[in-house]
């Protein structure tokens, strides 16, 4: 993940970003999404990583101890030493083609990392008041702004509407809404202005 110095935010991210990015070897663990091609082309054709292949796009947080973050162990009932349940570790037997990695393993190395998951997702119900066409996005309650990025897929022209949620003005860079308290999505009204902007 870039830096750019101390007051630069981690990048929010749905589980269902995470889902969608399995072909780019992502996955999330203890909260952090991982991008793990780096990684995985620096071992091709390990056949320990079997496991890590397969698991892309998941959550592999059940891999790992939950008060410590290590990693789960169990005791190999052939040489009874003690050993990592998660791909990517050392061979279940000794080998002299192998030497432990000089970087950190890919669960705790920081250069993977591409974001944080969101501890709040919510839904939003996107009405635009133009054309009537209704649509649910995700977005991450605890980040302030993103909402016309979210939108666009749906909207290519999301920046240049007026928005409104329960008939005050909603600046898209703005935190999103809390749920109606009926626990529903709440409902952002775009609103079509004449100056269509360009992201």
């Amino acid at each position: 993940m870039a830096t750019g110095g101390a007051a630069e935010r981690p990048r929010l991210l749905l589980r269902r970003e995470v889902a969608a990015r399995a072909r780019q070897r992502w996955v999330s663990a203890r909260g952090r999404g991982l991008a793990l091609g780096p990684f995985l082309r620096d071992r091709p054709g390990d056949p320990q990583l079997r496991p890590l292949l397969e698991a892309a796009g998941s959550d592999v947080s059940h891999w790992f101890d939950p008060q410590t973050g290590d990693p789960l162990t169990r005791v190999d009932p052939q040489s009874g030493l003690r050993r990592w349940c998660l791909p990517g570790g050392a061979p279940p037997e000794p080998r002299s083609d192998w030497a432990p990695p000089r970087s950190p393993p890919w669960w705790a190395d920081p250069r993977l990392e591409v974001g944080r998951l969101t501890a709040e997702p919510r839904p939003l119900r996107l009405r635009n008041t133009l054309t009537g066409q209704e649509h649910v996005i995700e977005a991450c309650g605890e980040q302030a702004g993103g909402l016309v990025q979210r939108a666009l897929p749906w909207n290519a022209h999301a920046a240049g509407y007026a928005w409104r949620c329960g008939g005050a003005p909603l600046r898209p860079d703005q935190p999103p809404p809390p749920p109606d308290p009926d626990g529903g999505p709440p409902t952002l009204l775009l609103y079509f202005t004449d100056d269509f902007l360009e992201l």
